[in-house]
């Protein structure tokens, strides 16, 4: 499901500011697809392949008549090459156009802010979401990235690549025990977890259904879940389900 035609939340250090209502640019209304899913390993000739979701955001992008175009975002990995190669031969054999956005040890694109806004949909994949978040202020990914959700480049992206989207979640960015990340984005004005497993720490995104989405509940690890704002709750999504998730 989609967080489609949401109100833009004010950046983590001005939760309590108001902030102004996102418009639809050029017809393409402000969408976020947060997930647990997107990608799975491959068969025959991929190491990896695109799975239900990120098929999904691309629908949600209204993409047509042309090739669709998906910035890869790796940072919480570290932009790890080898995971960059599997995802760009996912890409081709999907009959997508994906660009890569690398960050280490320098971004690796002269046009930073013209790549993303020229993008239907970008792709977080996860990892660190703690590094990830300090690494993207530092270059100022988060305002490009704040622009391009208003001009309707559907954000989307699994793990890290869901929870930076929100205020915050629970993460093991710090270690095996899970921790609360709490200076997020703040795109979506509540928390999450990526995790199904409770823990204490987990308590402050988990228990307060009026300021936080909850944790997807545990089930097999190879159903994928997506969120909305609409209808603040988890979706199922099979891995073989292709039915768009739009909430009305």
């Amino acid at each position: 499901m989609t967080a489609s035609g949401t109100t833009p939340h004010a950046s983590p250090a001005s939760h309590d500011s108001p902030a102004s209502t996102a418009s639809p640019v050029n017809g393409r209304e402000p969408t976020i697809l947060a997930t647990s899913g997107g990608h799975r390993a491959g068969g025959g000739r991929t190491m990896v392949t695109f799975n239900s979701l990120v098929h999904h955001a691309v629908e949600l992008s209204g993409a047509h008549g042309r090739r669709p175009r998906v910035l890869y975002v790796g940072t919480a990995i570290g932009d790890a090459e080898h995971f960059t190669a599997r995802m760009t031969e996912a890409a081709r054999v999907a009959g997508f156009d994906l660009t890569p956005l690398n960050l280490f040890p320098m971004p690796n694109l002269d046009d930073v802010e013209g790549t993303v806004l020229d993008q239907d949909v970008v792709w977080v994949m996860g990892g660190s979401v703690a590094n990830l978040l300090a690494v993207w202020r530092v270059h100022g990914l988060d305002d490009i990235l704040r622009r391009a959700w208003r001009s309707g480049v559907v954000l989307s992206g699994v793990s890290a690549g869901s929870i930076c989207w929100f205020r915050g979640g629970t993460t093991d960015s710090f270690g095996p025990e899970l921790r609360p990340v709490t200076d997020a984005l703040g795109f979506l004005p509540y928390g999450t977890a990526s995790t199904t497993t409770p823990t204490p720490a987990a308590a402050p995104w988990s228990t307060n259904s009026s300021r936080t989405a909850r944790s997807p509940p545990p089930t097999a690890p190879t159903t994928e879940w997506a969120w909305s704002t609409a209808a603040p709750n988890w979706s199922r999504r099979s891995p073989k389900s292709r039915a768009r998730a739009r909430t009305s």
